[in-house]
């Protein structure tokens, strides 16, 4: 059985009439820049996740760029973020003149550590950008506590965890404005770049609005200097017609990822995800670690079955990022890099799916 890492078929094929027809909708009232179908998705999104106000901006980067932009992130503000995210969060904060002080996770969970935060704080330290990685909610109520202490804001990078939960409210709703992306892969996803600041903060949104739109919310009269950072009206049809879908979705990729854990207990050294108690998991990603990740991955291609690394280099690694002079000073990270592989997982797969990956992983750690 050929069984690809990722395959929209299942989730496009039942809705494409009704995205085409979404899609003809807004050629033929020709109004393509923050029009109806923009307006109308900001507002559905914000009562999907729980927020008074939803931004559409152009991708999830420029979501938690505006953000810190909004917040007032200047030249030398420090910013904690996770050592083991995606080179994304980083960037946001160096595009405003921060500096990313990185954390390690927990190596149970893979999300920022609550624990380390307290020691990476100095007195230039202005917030933290926890990263609800592969879909899994952050301990937020511990991050919070932390925040409010020292007297910091919260960020959440959601790029990966529409729909997930952190004792029953919503990744998205926790800090003062938050960032998510609708890049197709993710769980919910548009037909190209795409993505949203969330936040119930009035005066917050009304900043990201004007910074996203040159600065100005008002045609021909710029407030601040902005950007130009719109969610397209196109990809705003297609996700209206699929936000309605998400639950649905997202109830798939946990029943996924519940038989994964069942088929994949006990096999040799491989570690299957685990959920933090009070968090839920929306599965974006099925990542599991084992010492003979190259090895289990290439016995995998051989079968049929596609995987991806998640993330190869940690971005304390990077070259981008060589300035910070970090190389081995994140362990943690340099594992999960080292050891991590991500399974095949979308809405759509069957449990015959799910058994043939793993009777493949079971062959391996049985040679």
């Amino acid at each position: 059985m050929i069984i690809p890492f990722l395959s929209f078929s299942p989730q496009h094929g039942p809705i494409r009439s009704e995205v085409l027809a979404a899609i003809a909708d807004v050629y033929d009232k020709q109004w393509y820049v923050l029009g109806e179908q923009v307006k109308a998705f900001e507002a559905e999104y914000s009562a999907f996740n729980r927020v008074a106000h939803t931004v559409g901006v152009a991708n999830g980067l420029d979501a938690l760029h505006l953000a810190l932009e909004a917040l007032g992130v200047q030249a030398g503000d420090e910013v904690i973020v996770p050592s083991n995210t995606y080179i994304a969060t980083w960037l946001a904060v160096s595009f405003v003149g921060g500096v990313p002080v990185p954390v390690e996770p927990d190596p149970r969970t893979y999300n920022l550590d609550p624990a380390r935060l307290e020691a990476a704080i100095t007195p230039r330290t202005k917030g933290i950008m926890p990263v609800h990685l592969y879909g899994q909610a952050c301990e937020m109520g511990p991050i919070l506590a932390v925040a409010r202490r020292h007297g910091l804001w919260v960020v959440e990078d959601n790029a990966q965890a529409q729909g997930a939960a952190w004792e029953g409210e919503l990744t998205g709703s926790f800090g003062a404005v938050n960032g998510t992306s609708f890049y197709p892969g993710k769980n919910l996803g548009a037909l190209g770049d795409a993505g949203a600041v969330t936040t119930n903060d009035e005066t917050l949104a009304a900043k990201i609005r004007a910074l996203r739109n040159y600065g100005s919310q008002q045609k021909y009269y710029n407030e601040v200097i902005g950007h130009n950072s719109r969610l397209d009206e196109l990809q705003a049809a297609v996700l209206r017609v699929k936000l309605p879908q998400l639950p649905g979705w997202t109830a798939q990729r946990q029943a996924v990822g519940a038989l994964y854990n069942q088929y994949l207990a006990g096999l040799g050294d491989l570690v299957p995800p685990a959920v933090a108690p009070g968090a839920t998991h929306v599965y974006h990603l099925y990542v599991v670690r084992t010492n003979r990740r190259d090895a289990l991955q290439n016995h995998l291609t051989a079968a049929g079955i596609g995987t991806l690394i998640h993330y190869p280099v940690p971005p304390h690694r990077q070259q981008a990022y060589a300035h910070l002079n970090l190389p081995g000073a994140f362990p943690l990270a340099e594992e999960l890099a080292a050891t991590s592989l991500s399974l095949p997982m979308w809405p759509g797969m069957t449990e015959q799916h799910v058994a043939a990956v793993a009777g493949a992983v079971r062959a391996f750690f049985a040679e």
